[in-house]
């Protein structure tokens, strides 16, 4: 999900073409402004800590561009395109590493685990996502 501050300053097209220029195959998006009881489901394993009530009305502060991306290894080699959540620990080359500065202001989450990106396109996507099959798929994996 790229979030208010990524939507506002205008990143959705970059980090998109990161994803599917590594190869990973785009199942579903949608920009949407999210309900305050949605956001607090989505972070919900994040409401004992400190900062819960704060990172949740920033994310009601603007729209949020939600997405699936399919592939091996989507979730870790994902997580690492994101970079470390403090931005200050991310590499160059990454999202985070390119276009933040402060941890309030990470750009993106990312699923940390296949059972939870499972959970998180479930709540995102009650719809379902496409299943198609890229041309370029042989040309991405042996």
């Amino acid at each position: 999900m790229i979030k208010p501050d990524g939507v506002q300053r205008g990143l959705i097209g970059d980090i998109l073409k990161r994803f599917e220029q590594k190869g990973f195959q785009l199942l579903a998006a949608k920009l949407m402004t999210p309900s305050r009881e949605h956001m607090e489901k989505h972070y919900a394993d994040l409401a004992g800590k400190g900062f819960f009530k704060g990172m949740i009305d920033y994310m009601m502060t603007g729209p949020v561009f939600c997405m699936v991306w399919a592939g091996d290894g989507a979730v870790v080699t994902g997580r690492k395109m994101l970079g470390a959540t403090k931005p200050s620990e991310s590499e160059p080359g990454t999202i985070r590493g390119d276009f933040c500065i402060q941890i309030g202001r990470n750009i993106c989450h990312g699923s940390d685990s296949v059972e939870n990106a499972e959970k998180e396109i479930e709540l995102w996507f009650p719809e379902g996502v496409c299943s198609w099959t890229s041309h370029s798929q042989g040309w991405i994996y042996e």
